[in-house]
C-alpha cells in the first residue's frame, strides 16, 4: 500500500478530494503524521475517513529497530522498513541544537573503501517518507514537541544519487504544515557528484553544503574514493563555488584524517591551492578506529598539529568533535552488528 508520508500537503489535497474529502482535511492529515500518529489517533477525523484511510494507505512510519545511548548524550537508531530492509540514524545533543543524522539509502554504491555503509553493496534508494520518517520517529523518541532543530544528510547513502527523493524529503520537512524546520538548518553531505551539485544549485534550497573531500590530489583520493574516477577535484570545487553563488552558503570540507596518507605538509599546501577562492571552512575527521578499514587512525595530536599547519596555510579549519564513539557511531556499524547476532 502507499505511504501517506510521501505525500505533499498539495498531494494529500487531490488524494483526500478524490475519495469525496474535503481540502482541510489534508492539513489535519498531515499535522498527525509528523507527529507520529497512528490513524486510530487521528481523533479530529471522523471514523470513517480513518477507516478509509487504513484501508487504502498505510502511514509509512520507520519501526525502530535498536538503540544504541552513549554516555555524551548520542543515540543510534535502527530503523526497519516495511519491505525489511534497515538503515541507521544518528541524534546528537549539541550547545547549538539537537542533531539528526539521516540515511537517504540502504547500502550505497559510491565504494568510499573508509564507509561501513556500502560495505553490502547497494540495495535500493529511501522514498522521500522514509527518510522524514527518521526525523518523525527520533523526534517522537525524544520529548513532546520538536525535539530536531537541525538535520544532516550524512548517514547511509549518498544524497545526490538519489536526487528526486532527497530533494522532496527537503521540501517535505521544510514544509510550514509540517516540521517546518528551516532550510539553514540542514546540511547536505556528499562525495562530490559535479553535475548534481549544478543542478542542486538551481532549486533554490539554502541548505549548506558538505563536500566529503579526504584527499588533496586527484590520484590520492582515487585511492580510498572511486568517485574520484569520475569527477576531478577542480570540477568539484567549481561546482562547489557555484553552489556558493547560487546559495550564499558557504561550503563545509569535510577531510577524514588518515594517518600517514593525508595530513602531511604536502597535502597543507595542495589543500591552499585547490581551496584558494572558495569561500570555505575545513572540518576535520580523525578516521573511526572502529572503521574496520586497514586505514590507521591519526592520534589526537597529528590531527591538531595538521589542523594548525592548514591554520598557518590560511585556511578556515577545526577539528569536528567526535561523538558516539562508544555506540559504534559510524554509519553501517550497528546495522552489520544486529546482522551478524542475527
Amino acid at each position: 500500500m502507499r505511504k501517506l508520508l510521501d505525500y505533499s500537503l498539495d498531494e494529500l489535497k487531490t488524494l483526500l478530494e478524490d475519495t469525496g474529502e474535503k481540502p482541510f482535511r489534508a492539513k489535519q492529515v498531515m499535522q498527525w503524521l509528523v507527529q507520529g500518529k497512528r490513524f486510530d489517533e487521528m481523533t479530529n477525523l471522523s471514523l470513517s475517513l480513518r477507516r478509509k484511510l487504513k484501508g487504502r494507505y498505510t502511514e509509512g512510519y520507520a519501526e525502530i529497530v535498536r538503540v544504541l545511548a552513549s554516555k555524551d548524550g548520542t543515540k543510534k537508531y535502527l530503523f526497519a522498513f516495511e519491505d525489511g530492509c534497515m538503515v541507521e540514524s544518528v541524534f546528537m545533543q549539541k550547545d547549538y541544537g539537537n542533531t539528526i543524522c539521516v540515511s537517504t539509502q540502504v547500502g550505497c554504491r559510491m565504494g568510499c573503501v573508509f564507509c561501513a555503509s556500502g560495505a553490502n553493496g547497494f540495495v535500493r534508494n529511501l522514498t522521500a517518507g522514509e527518510i522524514l520518517a527518521q526525523v518523525i520517529a527520533v523526534n517522537a523518541d525524544n520529548g513532546e514537541g520538536r525535539a530536531i532543530t537541525n538535520i544532516v544528510l550524512m548517514g547511509m547513502g549518498e544524497p545526490l544519487d538519489n536526487y528526486d527523493n532527497v530533494v522532496k524529503f527537503l521540501r517535505l520537512v521544510n514544509a510550514r504544515d509540517g516540521l517546518n524546520i528551516g532550510m539553514r538548518n540542514i546540511s547536505l553531505s556528499t562525495c562530490g557528484l559535479a553535475g548534481k551539485i549544478d543542478r542542486f544549485a538551481q532549486e533554490g534550497l539554502p541548505v549548506t553544503l558538505s563536500i566529503s573531500l579526504h584527499a588533496a590530489s586527484d590520484g590520492k583520493r582515487a585511492q580510498v574514493m572511486p568517485v574520484a574516477n569520475r569527477y576531478s577535484l577542480r570540477e568539484i570545487i567549481s561546482a562547489a563555488n557555484n553552489y556558493f553563488l547560487k546559495s550564499g552558503r558557504r561550503i563545509i570540507i569535510e577531510y577524514a584524517v588518515i594517518d600517514g596518507f593525508n595530513d602531511g605538509t604536502e597535502d597543507v599546501e595542495l589543500l591552499r591551492e585547490l581551496l584558494l577562492g572558495l569561500n570555505c571552512h575545513v572540518n576535520l575527521i580523525p578516521l573511526n578506529d572502529n572503521s574496520g578499514v586497514a586505514l590507521k587512525a591519526p592520534a589526537k595530536r597529528r590531527v591538531y598539529a595538521f589542523c594548525d599547519m592548514l591554520s598557518k596555510a590560511g585556511l578556515s579549519a577545526t577539528v569536528r568533535k567526535s561523538m558516539g564513539s562508544d555506540i559504534a557511531g559510524a554509519c553501517g556499524q550497528l546495522k552489520q552488528q544486529y546482522q551478524s547476532e542475527k
